[in-house]
């Protein structure tokens, strides 16, 4: 079976749980759970906090893990991202008291607080910084009042808990992390199990990301409305029963779909109808 990591909770958990559900996964009816079989599917599925997935996954006890980006960094483990799975988006900053410093280059000397460590004096290490950094785990932002560190590094979503206690963000980002799948680096790539598992999220990327289009239009112009719909390869076009008058289905961004039906609606299109995708292949 494929031994699979799984975030047991925070801000990756929940959504992880409902994409391999999407996915058509068994998923753990308690959250006491820590390890389930799906037989169906030939996957066994492990709980584990998100900041343990990368080692268990490097360790090669497990196959593959789903863990954040800045996780995987941080923990410095044998491991590789192998797909990033567009939820948990964060950003990791440094911060400090106003007019503390402006950049990077202001931090030497100084004492930098964060939960992690790994990412931060990598990040200090590649731009030629000399500064200390302090590991403390949980929430970060009170190591300047209480005088353990001039600023402190962390993960960025509003900014509200920074303004809160009276800190502002400084310089570049650090880092951007999302969700990710990883495996052990030099893992076979073309494992046939590991691939359906990918495709399998892929699929439910694409189903979020496109709805299928289905629209009625002159044959005249039908250019002008393949133009506004080009599908993935190109549209369906099949002709109806009266004459001049074509059907055309195309995946479209749902993003963007709005906008295409009214300018599909424009060029003369009528019947334009749009419908969520649940799964697919491609």
């Amino acid at each position: 079976m494929l031994r699979i990591a799984v975030p047991n909770k925070g801000s990756l958990s929940g959504p992880a749980a409902e994409m391999l559900h999407e996915a058509g996964y068994q998923q753990r009816r308690e959250s006491k759970e820590l390890r389930i079989v799906d037989p169906e599917n030939e996957v066994e599925f492990f709980y584990l906090r998100p900041r343990d997935i990368a080692i268990y996954v490097s360790s090669g006890r497990l196959d593959i893990g789903i863990t954040g980006r800045d996780l995987l960094i941080d923990s410095a483990a044998d491991a590789e991202e192998i797909l990033p799975l567009g939820f948990a988006r964060s950003t990791f900053r440094f911060a400090a008291k106003p007019g503390t410093a402006n950049g990077i280059e202001d931090l030497k000397g100084r004492t930098v607080a964060t939960s992690y460590e790994g990412i931060v004096e990598g990040h200090l290490a590649d731009k030629g910084v000399d500064a200390s950094v302090v590991h403390l785990d949980g929430a970060v932002e009170t190591a300047i009042e209480l005088g353990v560190a001039e600023v402190i590094a962390d993960v960025v979503e509003t900014g509200t808990s920074l303004r809160n206690a009276g800190l502002e963000v400084f310089g570049e980002p650090i880092m951007k992390s999302e969700a990710v799948v990883i495996r052990r680096t030099g893992a076979d790539a073309e494992d046939p199990k590991v691939q359906q598992f990918l495709r399998r999220l892929q699929g439910v990327l694409v189903a979020r990301t496109y709805v299928m289009m289905d629209y009625d239009c002159r044959v005249e112009q039908l250019e002008k409305a393949v133009a506004l719909t080009p599908g993935l390869e190109s549209p369906t076009v099949s002709p109806l029963h009266n004459e001049g008058w074509v059907a055309v289905r195309a995946m479209v961004p749902s993003k963007e779909a709005q906008r295409i039906m009214d300018d599909l609606y424009d060029i003369g299109a009528r019947a334009i109808l749009t419908t969520a995708i649940h799964a697919c292949r491609l």
